[in-house]
Formats: C-alpha cells, sequence, structure tokens
C-alpha cells in the first residue's frame, strides 16, 4: 500500500483530481478547525466522504455520530463550477497537503489543518512563508501600536522575512503597510473567501498584498467572514510562521488567541510592551508574563528569536561610551579622585584613592599616555574640564 501523496493513512492511493476537487467542495460544507471532520478525511479520502453526503446514508466513524443534514443543506447551494469560474476571474489557485506549493508547516495542525487553501498573489505561497513572521495585534490600536507594528514589519521585510498578518484594520493594516513600503513580502490571512474585501476600508490595500504578496483563506469563493471564522483563521496564522510578535492587545484581544496557538505549536510568542496603563496593552504586558514569551523592541530581537540559532543574534544595546570606561577598576579608582577643576598632588591623590604612592604614580603616567589627565604645575587634574 502506499501513502497518500497529502497525507497520513495506510490505504491505495486515490485519485488527486479528484481529491482535489472534493477538498475544494468540502470546504463549502465544513467550518475551519474540526478536527473529527479532517480525521475522517485523512482516513476515507475526501472523495469518499463526498460520495457519503450526496448519498443518503449514515457518514462513516466519528461523522457518524453528527446529523450529515447540517452538511448536506450546503451541498445543495454548492457550485463547483461558479468556485472555479470566480477564482479564475482574480487569478487564483487551489492548493491542497501534498501540492508542491503547500507550506508543510501547517500540517503541524494535525486533523485540524486546513482541507485546502485558496491563494492569490505574485509569490507562491509555500516560498513566501518559508521565513515568515506574524506581527498582530488590535484592531483599535494606538498611533503607537500602529507606528511599532509598521516599523517593525518595515524592518523585517529590509531583513528578507515575509510578514504575516490577518488584513484587518489596525495593527494589522500597519504591519501589511510597513512590509510594502519597502516592497517586501507580506501575507494576509483572511476570514472569508479570496474574493471578499474585508474589511471594505481595506480593499485597496487588499489588492495591493494581491499584486506584491498573497492572500489565502481556507474558506471558498464568497464566503463572509463571522466571529468562529476569525477565530480559527488565528491558528492558520500561527502554524504558518516560525513565530507570533504581538504589537498590542487589550486583554480579551484576538490577537493573544494567535500568540497561544503558537505557543501550543511550538512556535516562537513575542509581545512589545507599551506603557502600563494603556489599556491596548494590557493583555500583551500579561503575555510577556507567561511562560516561554519574550519581551522584543525591534526587528534584530525579532529575527534573533526566529532566526538560525548562532546566527541571527541581535546586537547588544548600549549607552554612549565615555573616556576611560575600559579601564582596569585599579586605573579608574585613580582617575574618579583627579578633579576636574583645581588640581590634587600625587600624595595626595594616592590618600584618597587608597593606593600606594609608587602605583599611583604609574597609574597617572597610564592616564596621562591616554590623554585623560594633565599634570599642572599645582597637580594633577582631569581633562576637558567639568
Amino acid at each position: 500500500m502506499e501513502s497518500l501523496p497529502w497525507g497520513d493513512g495506510d490505504f491505495p492511493e486515490r485519485d488527486v483530481v479528484g481529491e482535489r476537487a472534493a477538498r475544494a467542495v468540502l470546504s463549502r460544507l465544513v467550518e475551519p478547525g474540526d478536527a473529527v471532520f479532517g480525521r475522517a478525511v485523512r482516513v476515507y479520502g475526501a472523495a469518499r466522504l463526498l460520495r457519503d453526503l450526496r448519498g443518503h446514508g449514515a457518514l462513516p466513524g466519528e461523522l457518524a455520530r453528527r446529523d450529515p443534514a447540517g452538511y448536506r443543506v450546503r451541498l445543495g447551494a454548492c457550485d463547483p463550477d461558479e468556485d472555479s469560474a470566480r477564482l479564475a476571474e482574480v487569478g487564483g489557485s487551489f492548493v491542497v497537503p501534498g501540492d508542491p506549493g503547500w507550506p508543510t508547516q501547517l500540517d503541524d495542525l494535525g486533523d485540524a489543518r486546513p482541507l485546502g487553501l485558496w491563494t492569490r498573489g505574485a509569490t507562491p505561497l509555500r516560498l513566501a512563508a518559508l521565513r515568515s513572521v506574524a506581527v498582530v495585534g488590535a484592531r483599535a490600536c494606538t498611533d503607537y501600536g500602529a507606528h511599532v507594528a509598521g516599523a517593525l514589519a518595515a524592518e523585517l521585510a529590509e531583513a528578507g522575512w515575509t510578514v504575516v498578518s490577518g488584513g484587518a484594520y489596525g495593527v494589522d493594516g500597519a504591519a501589511h503597510r510597513g512590509a510594502l513600503a519597502v516592497r517586501g513580502s507580506t501575507v494576509a490571512v483572511l476570514a472569508c473567501g479570496i474574493d471578499v474585501n474585508y474589511p471594505r476600508g481595506h480593499e485597496r490595500l487588499l489588492a495591493r498584498i494581491a499584486e506584491e504578496g498573497v492572500l489565502v483563506t481556507e474558506l471558498p469563493p464568497g464566503a463572509h467572514p463571522t466571529r468562529y471564522r476569525f477565530i480559527e483563521r488565528n491558528r492558520v496564522i500561527a502554524a504558518l510562521t516560525r513565530g507570533t510578535v504581538v504589537v498590542e492587545a487589550a486583554l480579551c484581544s484576538g490577537a493573544l488567541i494567535s500568540a497561544r496557538r503558537a505557543a501550543l505549536l511550538g512556535r516562537q510568542v513575542m509581545g512589545v510592551p507599551g506603557p502600563i496603563g494603556s489599556p491596548s496593552s494590557a493583555g500583551v504586558h500579561v503575555l510577556l508574563r507567561e511562560p516561554g514569551s519574550v519581551l522584543v523592541t525591534r526587528a534584530a530581537e525579532v529575527i534573533e528569536q526566529v532566526g538560525a540559532i548562532g546566527d541571527d543574534l541581535a546586537p547588544v544595546l548600549a549607552g554612549p561610551s565615555r573616556p576611560g570606561d575600559d579601564l582596569p577598576p585599579e586605573i579608574r579608582r585613580i582617575l574618579d579622585v583627579v578633579p576636574w577643576r583645581g588640581a590634587l598632588s600625587t600624595a595626595a591623590i594616592a590618600h584618597e584613592a587608597g593606593s600606594a604612592p609608587a602605583a599611583t604614580r604609574r597609574r597617572l603616567d597610564v592616564l596621562a599616555a591616554r590623554e585623560l589627565v594633565d599634570r599642572t604645575s599645582k597637580g594633577w587634574r582631569r581633562r576637558g574640564g567639568a
């Protein structure tokens, strides 16, 4: 027996065309993230399940406990030819597990992985998602959140990383725009059909993402968003990327769902801190207290978390250096005693520093050679004034 080229199971290889077409139809009947139905597809095949639904008998396996009437109501209104026409009209494609264009990281979702993905864009989804980071956050974000999301996305895109988000208002939109501003790669994971402009105010943004990046959804053409679909969309964002950055999120924000889904999948979870009194950052601050979450403030720190171990370390931030910062402690102690104004003798400096006179004189000579002190007729003083 051969395994399916697009899934698990010990049964004969199925007809690829038939399975693909069946998965496209089933995506109209089944809500995203249904692991029970996904398991049935893996075990029995999409084409077999579709035949059973078109018949009048019970469904196999665990699905036998379900009333198939709900599926059959949707099946009666299904028109595969119309779906194909809509997809062709927007220049899209439908990919399924096992296709060359399928992002295999989505298989980490197990039986809850999408039955297939409707995509539209200039870049193959699998290629775009190879080095990708999710940047998500509040829809009703502050100016601070929008600025941080845009700047972070631009820096990530300039470094060759694809920015993935949900195409929504607020942080999502700012992240997409930031990546596009530097002609970088960005992916919008939608909770509606590939031909549906949602939100309406992002019609131009979504069109630009389709031209320069990728739009992707597990929902068929014409499908409209619901609260449940938004929630399940988050698991795709989490699985598609190496890590999720939450820029701004209230305590009940959907962005936190994306982050926690990412944690369950073993992906890196990161958060950008905000003002401690801001309700828009309260959810991020709670997230950052959870085990495994990492605080980030710039793209280099994000890349350090999701990039190659040891190869993508973020430069250490440091304040401005001052003359003498690199001195050994015993010489630094002498320098600290030498006054900026006036002057002290070698003996007075030795007394103040608690150092032997001979050692004090040698250390003063080192400081003079470094042009940190000057010797005057009245003694030693710091160079450069106060």
